[in-house]
């Protein structure tokens, strides 16, 4: 049995955002447990913060219905292994971060052979599936969500809850220096930059640069002054998007890494559906979203969805604030033409920044202190 002040602690993430939460999730526990010992699967940022992953973060990051398909076996094994680890050593917590086809599945096996569990970001069954919150209330012991409309769901479904709000928005300042980020990316200080983010997998990359790469062409011809500036999540991504831009004469800077910072550097930004959209949006950022899935993984998940919307901002302030143009809805031309629309509108772009601050405002406050004094709360409890 491990001391009380040396718990042995398992966080299992499958993705770069979920690395991100648990690496800041560990460094708040360690201040509560300074000797404490983490374990499980993670990314470089929660290696770097003291975890021991049992095996490489990125054989989770499969994207859509249909691509995960091929690597089920795989998946499976991987599962296997896992809970086997987690039931062998028995930690005091098994905090599951986000990817919940495959987290929830390791929440499911473990709870049921005792152990504490907790999940870090909600999955979206507020839009689709709702079914599985029976799951969730069977399984997890504590749902941690990020935004206070979830918390609202799960209290309303008899789910243990806290609403602990999201890191970024104590990481990103509410105001944004936009001439220190081109600085740091050596870009020039003038003139206006589009941030193009076509996804970190290689599913969303090779689905929206020829779209993305289109819509650059028509921005281009109608505003020659325009630069655009790509982070590139891996070098697998830069292979990708630089295939993408070969024998365009387009004035573009490609980046290892640094979405972050290219959004700050940018007035406006095209970009996929996902975390980064919520980047964006605390970042104060015009932006325009696209998204395309396989045609069998769209025709299964658009009859499961309830929400009117899929980027975060939209969601989080309840109206279409930023275009979404998804799956047949999305061309070059119909991005070029939203975009533009933000570059041509600064008193909308004042409008939207006004929105974007009182989100911001509202998800700030210490998120991973909050998730983490929950988590020893569940510790504190009489076991089960």
């Amino acid at each position: 049995m491990d001391a009380p002040d040396a718990p042995l602690i398992a966080l299992i993430a499958g993705e770069a955002s979920g690395d991100l939460l648990g690496a800041g999730l560990i460094e708040a526990l360690r201040r509560r447990w300074p000797a404490a010992r983490f374990i499980g699967v993670g990314g470089e940022h929660m290696a770097a913060a003291g975890q021991h992953s049992l095996f490489p973060m990125e054989k989770l990051s499969v994207m859509g219905i249909t691509e995960v398909i091929g690597h089920l076996p795989e998946l499976f094994r991987l599962r296997r292994q896992l809970v086997d680890d987690l039931l062998a050593r028995r930690p005091a917590v098994v905090i599951t971060i986000d990817s919940p086809d495959f987290t929830l599945g390791v929440a499911k096996r473990v709870h049921a052979a005792g152990l504490k569990t907790v999940h870090y970001v909600s999955p979206s069954v507020w839009a689709w599936r709702q079914g599985r919150v029976k799951g969730i209330r069977r399984d997890v012991d504590l749902m941690l969500t990020l935004f206070p409309f979830e918390a609202r769901f799960y209290e309303e479904h008899g789910v243990p809850v806290a609403f602990v709000g999201h890191p970024l928005a104590d990481m990103i300042e509410l105001e944004v220096d936009t001439l220190a980020a081109r600085r740091e990316l050596g870009l020039a200080e003038d003139g206006r930059i589009l941030a193009v983010l076509p996804g970190s997998r290689g599913g969303e990359v090779g689905q929206l640069m020829p779209d993305f790469t289109d819509a650059m062409l028509r921005l281009h011809r109608r505003y020659p002054a325009l630069r655009f500036v790509i982070p590139a999540a891996s070098a697998a991504r830069r292979a990708q998007i630089d295939a993408a831009l070969a024998g365009t004469d387009l004035p573009v800077t490609v980046v290892d890494g640094r979405g972050r910072t290219v959004m700050a550097a940018a007035d406006a930004v095209m970009m996929a559906s996902g975390t980064a959209t919520l980047e964006g949006l605390l970042l104060k950022k015009p932006m325009v979203v696209g998204y395309r899935l396989g045609a069998v993984t769209f025709a299964i998940v658009s009859r499961l969805v309830k929400s009117d919307y899929v980027a975060l901002p939209n969601l989080l302030c309840r109206k279409a604030l930023v275009p979404e143009l998804v799956q047949k809805d999305l061309s070059g031309a119909a991005l070029a033409d939203a975009v533009a629309v933000w570059l041509d509108d600064p008193d909308g772009v004042a409008r939207l920044k006004d929105d974007f601050t009182r989100v911001h405002q509202q998800l700030r406050g210490g998120a991973s202190e909050k998730a983490a004094t929950a988590v020893a709360a569940l510790l504190e409890e009489t076991p089960r």
